[in-house]
């Protein structure tokens, strides 16, 4: 259960964000416009939560992705959409600023 919950809603201390970004990952803020134009990773794509089930097709399948937010939790959310949608390699960055920490 521990490594579920691992797994939803954090990359897990294994995963190399940085090297997902080298290998061509795409990183999806699926803040808000507000929160993401107050600061952001740069080449980060904004799709709000709400709007990601329409959006899906704007993103490459074959490219893994790695979602972001404030916290974790609504990257959380956004990691299941995917996966649940055939997103094979989707990683929960949790919040921006610590993901940036690790890129």
């Amino acid at each position: 259960m521990l490594d579920f919950l691992k797994n939803l809603f954090g990359g897990g201390p294994s995963t190399d964000f940085g090297q997902l970004v080298r290998d061509g990952a795409k990183i999806i803020d699926v803040r808000t416009p507000g929160e993401y134009q107050s600061g952001h990773i740069p080449g980060s794509i904004n799709i709000p939560l709400n709007e990601l089930p329409g959006k899906l097709q704007q993103l490459d399948k074959s490219k893994p992705v790695i979602t972001c937010c404030a916290s974790g939790m609504r990257s959380g959310s956004a990691k299941s959409l995917l996966a649940a949608n055939g997103f094979p390699d989707v990683h929960n960055g949790g919040g921006w600023t610590s993901l940036q920490q690790k890129i």
